[in-house]
């Protein structure tokens, strides 16, 4: 009877173990979307910057003034 209740516990501290790795690596997804949101909206502004013509390509853009 000891060793099955000892099974148990073991099984149980386990259990255990792997609901609390699975609460991290949520965590971890979580965050990893708040990032990727971030970069996304980012990207998007940085398009639309490029849409409106704020960023001119190399050809157009005027050397600095030590040329």
């Amino acid at each position: 009877m000891q060793q099955n209740e000892e099974r148990l516990i073991n099984i149980e501290i386990a259990l255990a173990e792997q609901e609390k790795m699975l609460d991290d690596l949520n965590q971890v997804i979580i965050e990893q979307g708040k990032v990727i949101d971030k970069l996304l909206k980012q990207n998007q502004y940085l398009l639309s910057r490029v849409d409106e013509g704020a960023v001119k390509p190399q050809s157009e853009e005027t050397p600095p003034p030590h040329y």
